[in-house]
């Protein structure tokens, strides 16, 4: 499994339309084949900063997401909205059995 991390921080003036292309991209990853979850969160410290949580079948489903349209579109609104281009961080993961 890949676990993916990130967060990009928002221009006051641009928090509510890049939350809402946040919440867009996640539903659309959502759908795609590979995906186990996805999601974003305000941070609690930093009103303006969103925080990803991604977990993907395999890095070949990870590959095929980056590669898909909508992800290219919200890479243009973090540019459009954001006050710095945002962190991105790939994990690989096991689960653990008890």
């Amino acid at each position: 499994m890949i676990i993916v991390t990130g967060c990009v921080t928002a221009r006051p003036d641009s928090f509510e339309a890049l939350f809402q292309a946040s919440l867009d991209h996640v539903h659309r990853s959502r759908a795609e084949g590979g995906c186990i979850s996805h999601g974003v969160h305000v941070d609690a410290e930093d009103p303006l900063t969103l925080v990803f949580f991604e977990r993907w079948r395999d890095m070949a489903a990870l590959q095929l997401h980056f590669l898909q349209p909508g992800s290219g579109e919200f890479m243009l609104a973090i540019k459009a909205y954001a006050v710095r281009p945002g962190t991105l961080e790939l994990y690989e993961a096991s689960p653990i059995k008890r």
